[in-house]
């Protein structure tokens, strides 16, 4: 399928609103018959806390490492097609904040590689998650580790 720099279809951090589609659509390609994707979405709540919304701040690197990370997949999986991208800004409950699509000719190979994917981002894309709750509370969660 051609070296991981032209298997990586999508790798961005983004203002705007995500979307799956938009994902499977970067990878799709008649040579695979697999599509796994992740949809990471901001939930109502955190150990037994409401949420109210959440914020991401990105490092100025962030872009450059979840560019990386989308290449070193492509490379652990040779035969995978990769998009992923993460939302940085404010965010309300129900948006998506983290997605990705891998093609493959398989299923086996694109749920193996869309979940190291996930993995991999969560623990080398320098973005910070602030929480804020109900009642005013906030925190700030690292996503790295």
């Amino acid at each position: 399928m051609g070296p991981p720099a032209q298997r990586v279809r999508r790798a961005a951090l983004s203002e705007q609103p995500l979307t799956v589609a938009d994902m499977v659509e970067a990878v799709t390609d008649p040579r695979c018959g697999a599509v796994v994707t992740f949809d990471g979405v901001v939930r109502d709540h955190d150990d037994g806390r409401g949420v109210e919304r959440l914020e991401y701040t990105a490092h100025p690197t962030a872009t450059a490492a979840i560019t990386a990370v989308a290449h070193e997949i492509a490379g652990r999986y040779p035969d995978v097609l990769v998009a992923v991208a993460h939302r940085h800004g404010p965010l309300e409950i129900g948006d998506s904040a983290l997605v990705c699509a891998v093609a493959a000719p398989h299923r086996k190979q694109a749920f193996v590689a869309c979940d190291d994917l996930v993995d991999t981002v969560k623990q080398q894309v320098p973005i910070w998650k602030h929480q804020i709750f109900e009642g005013g509370d906030s925190e700030w969660v690292g996503a790295l580790g």
